[in-house]
């Protein structure tokens, strides 16, 4: 008896242990001062889109024009599993040094590339190719996509084949008033399918129309929803406090090996359960979990809004052209960082229906659900599009970018003004260009015109 009892204990104290570590890791809170930015890029052959990129010499163009994994300005550089670079930016410290420094990284990163015979191609899910992963070697990779399987051909489309922008703000503060970080969380997620409608821009799949005008993101909504799914967030939730609870409830992604064996993939289980009752696997899975276990687990979860000691705001779509990405980052940054902004979009929000249910909440979200099929064409979320917008517009000679202005009131008028967002480009250009565009041979998968 007293030995089950000890057992017990230890098992409470271990899951205290970790949900403290969630808690005392996800958010630095202070003043928000600091901006930055993720961007992943699908990576063509400039002679045909529908050509796949020769990965020895983007491998080398990368190595000249990020020797060491790290640009001229600070960005490091990362592989994606389909191949997809990734630019992460160094927290800067206002609007105007993050799209300065980036402008400049992008720039080298793109003149090398070219003379690879290549470019960035700026879309939320490939238009013309089926997903392939390109590292085939590294476990953390096949574990991944062995979880996803379970869930459908969501995940290899997620892995292979798509691409976003990737807002990085600071936390916020503990003090009351617009910059309050539990203010900014309710902020994050209630604007997040504001933003996914805005910037939709994957209609596309395999040179098929899907029916959805961010693919991207249903893909995402469509994956282990323990990991990428957005949870309600009722306004004064405590983030630490939720996260902890969500990276509890998550399920394993795999458990590594510390002998450099196989990883082990025990899906079923979450790592709340393997605290308390063990995974009875073999190799790695039959050993009790670490902290370390579960730091790594950390980066394996993925919801829309991901606390990183900052605010992680992953549910945008990689944009097309050179200085499209910087839009959603001016916009987002704007409605957070100016105090007259943020109050607009919390009022512009506060009009649109609430999250459903408790816990994970996006799968079946109306409110994601229809920013993902119907982008701004849904009139509530076309209206509040309007208003985060015309607010952030007001607020960028406040924060020192007046420059930008013309950028964003472009996509504004081009776009958000007339209820449309960059996916209708890309349908219109599809319906009116060659018959491989829209009657290519093939059907489109049924689980994309669910």
């Amino acid at each position: 008896m007293r030995e089950t009892a000890q057992t017990a204990q230890a098992v409470r104290a271990e899951a205290a242990a970790c949900a403290e570590h969630a808690r005392a890791t996800c958010l630095r809170t202070g003043p928000p001062r600091r901006v930055g930015i993720e961007l992943e890029w699908l990576v063509r052959d400039v002679r045909h889109p529908s050509l796949p990129a020769d990965e020895a010499r983007v491998a080398a163009a990368a190595e000249r024009f990020a020797p060491g994994g790290v640009f001229p300005h600070g960005s490091a550089l990362s592989r994606e599993p389909g191949g997809q670079l990734e630019l992460s930016s160094p927290p800067y410290e206002s609007l105007a040094a993050c799209v300065a420094g980036v402008r400049a990284d992008l720039r080298a990163m793109r003149e090398e590339l070219a003379a690879a015979g290549h470019r960035l191609s700026g879309y939320g899910i490939d238009p013309w190719r089926e997903p392939a992963r390109v590292f085939v070697d590294r476990p953390r990779y096949a574990c991944m996509e062995r979880l996803f399987d379970r869930f459908g051909p969501f995940g290899r489309y997620m892995m292979g084949a798509s691409a976003s922008v990737q807002v990085c703000l600071d936390a916020g503060t503990q003090e009351p008033g617009p910059y309050n970080v539990r203010r900014r969380w309710w902020l994050a997620h209630r604007l997040g399918p504001v933003l996914v409608a805005a910037f939709a821009n994957s209609p596309m799949a395999a040179g098929r129309p899907t029916g959805w005008r961010s693919t991207r993101q249903v893909i995402w909504a469509r994956l282990d929803p323990s990991r990428t799914a957005a949870p309600a967030v009722p306004m004064g939730t405590d983030p630490r406090d939720a996260w902890a609870r969500y990276a509890l409830a998550a399920r394993l992604m795999c458990v590594r090996d510390q002998d450099g064996g196989p990883w082990a993939s025990p899906h079923t289980t979450t790592f709340g359960q393997w605290i308390d009752r063990g995974y009875h696997g073999t190799g790695a899975a039959s050993r009790p979990p670490t902290m370390d276990d579960f730091a790594y687990h950390l980066t394996t979860l993925f919801p829309p809004v991901r606390p990183q000691g900052h605010l992680e705001l992953r549910m945008i779509d990689a944009q097309r052209g050179e200085d499209g990405w910087i839009v959603p980052l001016v916009v987002t940054t704007a409605l957070f960082e100016d105090p007259e902004a943020t109050r607009a979009a919390e009022d512009a929000v506060a009009d649109l229906p609430p999250s459903g249910g408790s816990g994970p909440a996006a799968p079946a979200d109306p409110l994601w659900l229809r920013a993902c099929r119907l982008g701004p064409h849904d009139p509530a979320l076309g209206r509040a599009a309007l208003r985060c917008f015309d607010a952030a517009l007001a607020a960028l000679p406040r924060l020192g970018v007046p420059e930008l202005r013309p950028l964003v009131d472009g996509f504004t008028q081009r776009y958000v003004a007339r209820g449309r967002c960059p996916a209708d480009d890309l349908t219109l250009a599809a319906r009116r260009g060659p018959r491989s565009w829209w009657d290519g041979t093939g059907e489109v998968p049924e689980w994309l015109t669910a």
